[in-house]
């Protein structure tokens, strides 16, 4: 409860930004932490260095080039998010803060008008010694803005430029007015820098298979391409001692194992072939682990883990509004109607999820109630394009009578098809104009979400809608996503605390249009876009607030995509084997970059282990 004040609170002051060099940035809410801060509040600096954690990947990789539309990087090299163990970045953001970020590669930064200046640290260099220099944070954005993703181009279109005027001075020029100037810094601060020395001799538009030269606290060692990797901590990284590295990345060896099927990978926690991860199918969470003797002995630890994030969507279903029968808003609404989240919950996940409400769910930017005055001056233009539930109470999840799908939904889910040219026939669905059958292919991303798909599936059966679920191999899902290969597909939306960005990515028309964007749906709306508009220019808390609930209620009310559920937090389970630092609830889950090695405990985990026969 401290830690949600502290953020209603910050919300209270403007943005704003000077002409003064300052030791770190951030975006509505303010910077916590002092220029002479030693550490980080949620670490431990005098954590010990040493011994190794084991975690489980997700699938495979297949390229080691994170910017790419092409190819899947391991986990532990990411350009934007954490970890990106072998990179720094020119800022590092504070977990314990919802958009603060402070100096890394750069002990300052300033922002004045459409510039943009970060001043680097003369002692930052690259694995083979020589120095990390302006020319290199040019060559990033550069490299970034001529081949990167989509989506990575598309958060740089207000960059028209990156300079080095000096080793030590990197300027990025902005177009004049860009209405995203004030989160752009985090977005840039945030970026993994490259060598330029290492790429002037390699193609950094081609997916690469060797691992490429880096700079920060850890170096690829052993690998098996797409089924395991090693990071070994480098003794004498540059940046060890910095206030926000100190305490931090403190064991000698992280490995990721990577497992295609999700039980196996439970398997693999159980037996203590990975040391710490996430159990992602709540059914395996409420059923198998409480009976286990390595449970039971205290050895094998699980436990939810709440974040301050924004909790976002679960895996929400949404439609490929490329396809004329789902550009009709009542056939959205049909396909909505005949979702019982309560059912597949309650049936499925034991009751471990709670019913999604809203894209910022458990946020400060989801809308609740009725519009007030300042939502309604955004939303009042576009009212003749919107749904009429958007100027009403924010939205809820209907719950059925009783468990499964019930009569009067699908009453209701007819009906709709019919006012939209859909009839039920001889057990078939079909279109009045054309005789198509109405199908529905669904893409997800695993088998366990396959599973939760089941009922849903039954009950689409039952009004003449047949339907298929697939669960291909990662990369060729990826594919499938951004050349928009389904009907229908499924994706988290987890937005940030400083989501102007993600929202242009996620739901902008001009991403929409854009081969391999980031708008997989395909929502094009100038309503929607006004308001992500509004949020990127925002500068206090009321217009800030206004513009993302706004923008809730059309999102949500046009059942562009159904909300399915959201996450009370995230299931861990660990072997009692690390020392952890002691802190309130953080942006993200901080075992990789925050806890230790304890030989003791350790230890004690083998003789346990040794006495029940593990």
């Amino acid at each position: 409860m401290r830690r949600v004040a502290a953020v209603a609170l910050a919300l209270l002051a403007p943005w704003s930004h000077g002409e003064e060099a300052t030791h770190g940035y951030s975006y509505i809410y303010g910077l916590a932490y002092p220029p002479d801060f030693p550490h980080f509040r949620y670490v431990n600096p005098d954590a010990s260095k040493g011994g190794v954690l084991r975690t489980p990947g997700f699938d495979n990789y297949d390229s080691f080039n994170p910017i790419l539309d092409r190819g899947v990087p391991p986990a532990g090299i990411s350009f934007l998010g954490f970890p990106k163990f072998i990179y720094d970045s020119l800022l590092e953001p504070a977990i314990d803060e919802p958009a603060s970020q402070y100096g890394r590669l750069a002990h300052t930064v300033r922002v004045e008008g459409d510039i943009i200046e970060f001043e680097l640290r003369p002692e930052a260099r690259w694995h083979d010694g020589q120095p990390i220099t302006a020319a290199d944070v040019a060559f990033t954005f550069n490299a970034v803005r001529e081949h990167g993703s989509v989506e990575l181009k598309s958060s740089l279109a207000s960059v028209v430029a990156a300079e080095a005027p000096t080793p030590g001075t990197v300027v990025f020029r902005l177009q004049p007015g860009a209405p995203d100037a004030a989160t752009v810094p985090l977005f840039l601060g945030r970026m993994a820098i490259f060598p330029e020395h290492y790429w002037r001799e390699r193609d950094i538009s081609k997916t690469v298979t060797t691992p490429p030269l880096g700079s920060g606290p850890y170096r690829v060692g052993r690998f098996t391409s797409g089924r395991r990797i090693e990071y070994d901590r480098v003794p004498d990284y540059w940046g060890r001692n910095l206030p926000v590295n100190r305490g931090r990345y403190n064991f000698d060896t992280i490995v990721f194992d990577y497992f295609r099927d999700e039980h196996v990978r439970r398997e693999a926690k159980a037996a203590g072939v990975v040391d710490v991860g996430l159990e992602s199918v709540a059914k395996n969470w409420a059923t198998q682990y409480d009976k286990l003797p390595a449970v039971q002995a205290g050895l094998l630890k699980k436990e939810l883990v709440p974040l301050t994030q924004p909790a976002g969507l679960w895996w929400a279903i949404i439609w490929n509004l490329r396809q004329p029968r789902f550009q009709d808003l009542r056939v959205r609404q049909a396909l909505a109607r005949l979702y019982d989240f309560a059912y597949i919950n309650d049936t499925l996940s034991y009751g471990f999820y709670l019913p999604g409400r809203s894209v910022f769910q458990n946020s400060p930017m989801a809308a609740v109630g009725l519009p007030n005055e300042r939502e309604l001056e955004l939303l009042t233009p576009f009212r003749a394009e919107l749904p009429p539930e958007v100027f009403g109470e924010a939205f809820q999840p209907r719950r059925n009578d009783g468990p499964g799908p019930s009569r009067n939904a699908i009453a209701d889910a007819l009906a709709l098809f019919r006012s939209a040219g859909w009839q039920l026939e001889d057990g078939s669905l079909r279109s009045t104009a054309t005789g198509d059958a109405f199908h529905i292919d669904f893409v997800v991303i695993s088998t366990g979400l396959v599973r939760t798909l089941q009922p849903y599936l039954a009950t689409l059966k039952r009004v003449g809608i047949t339907a298929t679920a697939r669960a291909p191999e990662l990369s060729h899902w990826f594919h499938r996503m951004r050349t928009r290969k389904f009907d229908a597909a499924q994706r988290s939306f987890e937005p940030a605390h400083a989501p102007g960005l993600q929202l242009r990515n996620w739901f902008a028309s001009a991403s929409a249009d854009m081969e391999y964007g980031g708008n997989w749906g395909g929502i094009r709306h100038a309503g929607v876009d006004s308001l992500i508009d509004h949020v990127i220019k925002a500068r206090t808390k009321d217009d800030f607030l206004a513009a993302t609930r706004a923008l809730d209620r059309v999102l949500i009310w046009s059942h562009y995509f159904l909300p399915r559920f959201s996450s009370p937090g995230y299931r861990l389970v660990h072997w009692d084997r690390f020392g952890r630092p002691d802190h309130e609830p953080l942006e993200r889950i901080a075992y990789l970059d925050t806890w230790w090695w304890d030989a003791e405990k350790s230890a004690a985990v083998d003789d346990g282990m040794t006495r029940l026969g593990l």
